[in-house]
């Protein structure tokens, strides 16, 4: 539902497990997909998103909500009050801090993010599992993704020995 609020334009997000978040049009608009709804007027109700339960989009309103410029009461970005330099890195600060979730919860995001094309939440969550992988084995990689090798070990071998620059 699109509605009006201290001059701000609100919508209404919905989880598929009924929680209404009634954000500012700005807000959800960090996200591609809603944005194009918003720009195609499909946004006159409350805008379902499916495949998102309420406490993962929860999370993704909040890290919108941390990452949509603002303006102050003069209408000022708030960048032209503090240096870039500043903003940038208490951004960082907070990003790291609101990483800090489960595996379970990181891959929630990580869904959320590439459906409702976030592309910072994407990059983020996306990067956080990339460091926490990096130095592992193969095995070890396949633990924490929860995958099993389908390979043949004839076959294993043969990747293994055409792509020995991956193993090393």
């Amino acid at each position: 539902m699109a509605t009006r609020e201290a001059g701000k334009k609100m919508i209404m997000l919905k989880s598929p497990d009924g929680m209404e978040f009634e954000v500012e049009e700005a807000v959800a608009m960090e996200s591609q997909t809603i944005r194009k709804m918003i720009e195609d007027d499909c946004a006159d109700t409350a805008i379902l998103i499916p495949n998102i339960n309420s406490k993962i989009l929860s999370r993704v309103i909040e890290y919108c909500n941390k990452h949509v410029p603002t303006t102050g009461a003069t209408g000022a970005a708030a960048s032209d009050t503090v240096a870039p330099a500043a903003l940038a890195e208490d951004l960082k600060i907070w990003d790291a801090e609101f990483i800090k979730v489960n595996r379970a919860t990181r891959f929630d995001l990580i869904q959320a993010a590439s459906y409702l094309n976030i592309k910072g939440l994407l990059d983020l969550t996306s990067q956080t599992t990339i460091d926490t992988i990096s130095d592992n084995s193969l095995e070890e990689i396949r633990s924490f993704l929860s995958t099993k090798n389908d390979y043949l070990p004839e076959e294993e071998q043969t990747i293994r020995r055409e792509n020995q620059w991956a193993f090393q």
